[in-house]
């Protein structure tokens, strides 16, 4: 094969391959739902199996294997009704991530290395049968999880109600914390600064949203990590914010948490002081503040800004009013509908 033909082959694969990532991402982010919604789940092992085969024409058999395996799991939950919990996103989205960095190989500048991509396979392989061994477990209907989670669960919820015997939970757990956590952080932080470098659009802002959703599961349990990230998310969601105002409050308070944690690896007494220290700043708090005080009943007459684009505009009412006031809102708006048609 020509190397022009060979070039544009593998540009349309990875076009179709980014596609298709994007339909897992979604799918694996509202997993809750989405396993209640056969079509979806169908989408999910489509996307998956796709990946499969065009990476298998091409001869990328690293890409094969993981798309293969998040398959296999995908027809785990076509064939089975099974109970959505932390632990499964987890494993899911890990197996997501791995995929997604082979993928990213192929447009890095020294193009797909082998050796490389068997290192990220590698270091996947736990992380693999763990979800197919946990996925088994969820369908025969057992609450036993296995034992390397077990003991990650117990630091998580130690961590979480900020009451930690340190003696009794050092036995089980150890102070462990996932390895990979500091990486993925940088590698999702390097992801959102490229998109506060560009326009400020709807659609950015709802991809910045979804890396922030990203990162609350990479630190699944930790309470101050998941408020910080939950400020985050607020402060981006708001139009009236500029990026020049949220990148350097964002991603600097991310990026010293997750330091913070990572530091504190291994110690489960430092790693409880670790998350105990994290909170947002009162900079970065004003700013998902802004716009929200409208759901506040005792405030009166705050003005809020709406953007013209519809998806947007719906956001900023959501996140202004209460239940209440968003039904009369629409009892307002119906009519007003039905006499400009």
């Amino acid at each position: 094969m020509e190397a022009g033909n060979q070039q544009r082959i593998l540009g349309y694969f990875i076009e179709e391959a980014k596609e298709h990532l994007e339909t897992i991402e979604q799918g694996l982010l509202n997993l809750g739902s989405v396993v209640n919604e056969p079509e979806t789940v169908n989408e999910l092992f489509r996307a998956a199996h796709s990946v499969k085969g065009g990476a298998a024409m091409l001869g990328f058999t690293s890409i094969q294997k993981t798309a293969h395996r998040l398959e296999d799991s995908f027809k785990v939950l076509q064939e089975n009704k099974i109970q959505v919990d932390q632990q499964l996103e987890t494993l899911f989205l890990k197996s997501y991530d791995t995929l997604k960095a082979l993928i990213d190989l192929l447009e890095g500048p020294f193009g797909f290395e082998q050796s490389e991509a068997e290192k990220i396979l590698k270091a996947a392989q736990p992380g693999f049968e763990q979800l197919q061994n946990y996925l088994k477990t969820l369908v025969s209907g057992e609450s036993q999880l296995p034992a390397a989670m077990a003991s990650s669960s117990a630091a998580e919820k130690a961590i979480r109600s900020d009451q930690v015997s340190t003696s009794k939970a050092s036995s089980s757990a150890k102070g462990k914390f996932p390895p990979d956590f500091g990486p993925k952080v940088i590698s999702l932080l390097k992801d959102m600064l490229e998109l506060f470098k560009q326009s400020s659009t709807p659609t950015n802002r709802q991809q910045l949203q979804k890396l922030c959703k990203r990162l609350a599961q990479l630190g699944a349990g930790i309470g101050s990590w998941h408020k910080l990230v939950g400020v985050c998310h607020k402060a981006i969601a708001n139009p009236q914010n500029s990026y020049i105002q949220l990148a350097p409050l964002v991603i600097k308070e991310l990026k010293e948490a997750s330091d913070q944690l990572q530091a504190a690896q291994g110690n489960l007494e430092e790693l409880r002081k670790a998350a105990a220290a994290i909170a947002p700043s009162s900079a970065l708090q004003k700013l998902a503040a802004v716009g929200s005080t409208g759901a506040n009943r005792t405030t009166k007459g705050k003005e809020i800004t709406i953007v013209l684009e519809p998806k947007a505009a719906a956001k900023v009412l959501i996140q202004a009013f209460d239940k209440p006031q968003l039904s009369k809102l629409v009892k307002l708006l119906i009519p007003a509908t039905r006499a400009s048609s």
